[in-house]
């Protein structure tokens, strides 16, 4: 274990079914994006457990996902898909596939211009690179609670926000410098309704966040929701999540 393994994210392939299926459930519009075809190589840039990436290639795709959770791609693989355990910012391969595609997971890797790189090297000449993830103002009312609650109990405040969520310009500008051409971007206000509430989102997304607390951890995740109660859930008790995605089609030049 390194000395900062505490902070890292880490994934639960059956909890994520549970309480975070509405990643996937809400990937229409990058789909429609992406209009995979019959024949094509597609690397799905982390797959997590495999539901976009079993979609892709029931449309007569040849997939390859990546994930740097072992435990998606432990769930992937029982699947009969074919997925590796594979860091986002360091990938391997050479011009090798037509379209590579991410949904909700750009955002996780905080380094954006190795994994724009790995992209670019991973592409044929041509290709496409479809993506949506946090975008500017994504999550901006719960990070802003969680820093609150850093602030109160004195704790690693960084903890509350670990994402890469850009500007449409700024992304663009990296995309550009890197050799792409951005066929379109754009930045999509999307309230996203939580089934099973803000306290699971909050354990679940910002696990290390909350794991400073050690036994008071549930504790603080109430105190977090209680702070977020009146912009981010109803008169019934529904909770929503102020999601905002970035989503971008380039082609490597």
């Amino acid at each position: 274990m390194t000395a900062d393994a505490p902070r890292r994210q880490s994934w639960s392939a059956s909890t994520y079914d549970t309480h975070a299926r509405f990643v996937s459930d809400l990937a229409g519009g990058v789909l429609d994006w992406l209009a995979a075809r019959k024949g094509e190589r597609i690397l799905d840039l982390g797959c997590g457990d495999g539901v976009l990436t079993a979609e892709l290639a029931a449309l007569g795709a040849d997939v390859v996902g990546v994930d740097a959770s072992e435990s998606f791609v432990a769930t992937c693989r029982s699947r009969g898909l074919d997925v590796r355990v594979m860091d986002g910012e360091a990938l391997t391969f050479e011009n090798e596939f037509d379209a590579v595609f991410s949904n909700a997971a750009l955002h996780w890797m905080t380094r954006p211009e190795r994994v724009v790189a790995g992209v670019r090297r991973a592409l044929k000449p041509g290709g496409r690179f479809v993506a949506e993830f946090g975008g500017h103002g994504n999550v901006a009312g719960i990070v802003t609670a969680l820093e609150a609650v850093a602030r109160r109990h004195n704790v690693d405040a960084a903890l509350a926000h670990p994402w890469f969520f850009p500007t449409t310009e700024a992304y663009q500008a990296m995309l550009e410098k890197d050799g792409f051409e951005v066929k379109r971007i754009a930045l999509i206000p999307r309230p996203t309704r939580l089934k099973t509430g803000m306290a699971a989102w909050l354990s679940i997304f910002r696990q290390p966040f909350f794991d400073q607390f050690g036994a008071r951890s549930q504790e603080v995740v109430r105190e977090a929701e209680d702070l977020l109660r009146f912009a981010l859930c109803d008169e019934a008790g529904n909770w929503t999540a102020d999601y905002v995605r970035l989503r971008v089609e380039a082609k490597k030049l």
